[in-house]
């Protein structure tokens, strides 16, 4: 007759009897960057990571599941040069600093501090019972000699002494204890499900458009399931988000917001070890408001510079948004709604020093625009590369000088 594996093992030994391993279920959802969390803009130093050439963010995923050197937990990505890095540390495990054109790229199930369902996937870093006993080390084989080591399940994430559930118990995550009477006890995880108030679509189905800086919703935890910290406090964290410095960002209660022009709205934590995150904001169904004019000259940065020329400060043709000729990127316009990457227009749509573009030239994979200053008062002409600007348009290239050196 046919039984269950959990019936053969002994409850209160975990492993003393008869080692039969039980099955490992994972969350698994279509798309591979659907297991990530996204941050625009940042980088994190690490010791241990591994350079790739790729394509795009999936690629570099890949390479991030596949990696063998270490436990993949984040990989960097930069959307212009195409590099791909994958790391052995998170931002919560490692110093993060911002980096223009850098995409970091984040494990979930190792940012999540609760468990979905049984736990088999918990990736957290509780480390002591639910009685408060600190956890013996997997690796270790004293005061008990495991069953469950990483050697024999390099698949169950048992690093350190963290909280695990290798054996699929129903009860949740599990270690061995340190406490020479007591082979193991379970550890007090919170259920995700308990935790999700506010991470999606509000009552009225509240949503976002673009990114979000509009947002007046309710949502009050980020995407791995964090509360937001008061935007009215400062502890856990300092911050110079208040009330009177942002008075039209509507900063009230600890609801997601998007003061400074980020991709989407976001929120400090109450999470001592996580600064910020972004939060689960749904997209609006219907499609965002046309822009008008814009700015047809250079002011600050020029991220609202919305004019029409095509061409870089060297005389290089821009290459089309859409195209990923001869130049494969990220910044596709259907990714990007509100950023205006029409035609081969100039723009500046990741926060960099002033407006850049791909170029036609093989040789060089982008550049700066050469644009006048609104206080120049000097009208830019209408369009001195049309949309469909051919090759003997080119001239000759130079070297850019873009400040996003691969670091």
């Amino acid at each position: 007759m046919w039984r269950n594996p959990a019936s053969l093992w002994s409850p209160v030994e975990k492993g003393g009897y008869i080692s039969v391993p039980k099955p490992l279920f994972y969350f698994v959802k279509g798309d591979i960057l659907d297991s990530y969390l996204r941050t625009d803009g940042i980088w994190i130093f690490t010791r241990n990571k591994q350079f790739y050439k790729t394509n795009n963010e999936k690629e570099c995923a890949s390479k991030c599941e596949a990696e063998r050197n270490f436990t993949c937990r984040a990989f960097l990505f930069t959307r212009k040069k195409l590099q791909c890095l994958t790391l052995a540390e998170n931002a919560k495990m490692a110093v993060a600093f911002s980096s223009t054109d850098t995409v970091l790229y984040e494990k979930i199930i190792y940012l999540m501090q609760c468990k979905r369902g049984i736990g088999t996937d918990y990736r957290g870093t509780e480390a002591k019972t639910q009685r408060g006993i600190p956890c013996q080390k997997w690796a270790e084989k004293i005061p008990h000699k495991p069953n469950y080591t990483p050697e024999k399940y390099p698949s169950a994430g048992l690093e350190e002494n963290y909280c695990r559930n290798p054996d699929a118990d129903q009860s949740g995550p599990w270690c061995y204890t340190t406490h020479p009477d007591i082979r193991f006890d379970y550890c007090a995880i919170p259920d995700c499900e308990d935790q999700a108030t506010h991470t999606g679509e509000g009552p009225t189905g509240e949503c976002m458009q673009c990114n979000g800086e509009d947002y007046h919703g309710e949502v009050s935890r980020t995407e791995s399931g964090l509360e937001c910290q008061r935007w009215d406090v400062q502890e856990p964290h300092m911050h110079g988000f208040i009330l009177k410095h942002y008075p039209d960002k509507d900063l009230k209660m600890n609801y997601c917001r998007n003061p400074d022009g980020e991709l989407r709205p976001w929120c400090f934590t109450t999470n001592p070890n996580k600064r910020w995150e972004y939060c689960n904001i749904p997209r609006c169904t219907t499609p965002p408001p046309v822009s008008g004019l814009g700015s047809q000259c250079l002011s600050e940065k020029g991220e609202n510079y919305r004019g029409r020329i095509a061409i870089t400060e060297s005389g290089n043709a821009c290459q089309h948004w859409n195209t990923q000729f001869p130049h494969k990127h990220g910044w596709i316009p259907d990714r990007y709604p509100c950023k205006d990457l029409r035609d081969n227009y100039c723009r500046n749509p990741d926060g960099d020093s002033s407006p850049w573009c791909f170029t036609t030239d093989p040789n060089t994979i982008w550049e700066y625009c050469s644009l006048k200053r609104c206080d120049d008062h000097t009208q830019e002409p209408t369009s001195n590369a049309s949309p469909g600007m051919t090759e003997h348009n080119i001239g000759q290239s130079t070297p850019t000088t873009s400040g996003n050196s691969w670091l």
